[in-house]
């Protein structure tokens, strides 16, 4: 079962290597990550958004080519946009990217620093850190019949009351089963816990 708070404290051990900011997409199916964190500045967000470099990013053909760690500077790593050298304007002046997981589900974390190449065992230890935080997000592969009724009625387009008289409950008890299905699928909405079970064909 997820635990949110000892995942919280895991992802805070980034922050220690992370000197000008990180980029961490867990589970990314079908393009879209399960969980998504980001701690770059500002500017250098709406830069890389405002300019679509998640599709040139050298980094994003790495990280589904092969599994493993590299630094920004991996002379064998072709950037033909010149997206690492305009990361500097920014700050972001050394980095490096771990990526675990199956093609198709795939985690991909990248972290900068301004004043240094990061060392061959702090590469290592992001390694570690980014398998685990990967293993924690592990997607769920079942609801329970309460969660799973609950979450159908909500998508089949019932209003919380009509949902809870179809199944003999009240709107208070309909409420504790959606936020436990929340809970299970890691979502924030019960609209993207109803996307997260159809994705994994639980609804």
């Amino acid at each position: 079962m997820f635990d949110k708070s000892i995942f919280d404290t895991e992802l805070r051990k980034l922050d220690a290597y992370a000197e000008s900011g990180y980029f961490l997409a867990l589970h990314i199916r079908f393009t879209s990550p399960l969980m998504f964190f980001q701690t770059y500045k500002q500017d250098w967000i709406e830069h890389y958004s405002s300019n679509g470099y998640v599709l040139r990013d050298p980094m994003t053909a790495w990280s589904f080519s092969t599994t493993g760690t590299t630094r920004w500077s991996n002379r064998r790593v072709p950037d033909p946009f010149g997206i690492f050298k305009e990361a500097k304007k920014f700050g972001l002046n050394y980095g490096m990217t771990a990526s675990c997981g199956p093609i198709l589900s795939r985690t991909v974390c990248s972290i900068a620093r301004s004043d240094r190449e990061f060392e061959d065992g702090e590469m290592a230890e992001v390694a570690v850190l980014v398998q685990r935080l990967h293993d924690m997000a592990e997607p769920t592969t079942r609801l329970t019949k309460a969660q799973h009724e609950a979450l159908k009625a909500i998508a089949d387009g019932h209003r919380h009351a009509a949902a809870a008289a179809m199944l003999g409950i009240s709107e208070s008890a309909l409420k504790l089963r959606l936020a436990s299905a929340r809970d299970r699928l890691m979502a924030r909405t019960t609209a993207e816990a109803i996307q997260r079970a159809k994705d994994y064909n639980l609804l």
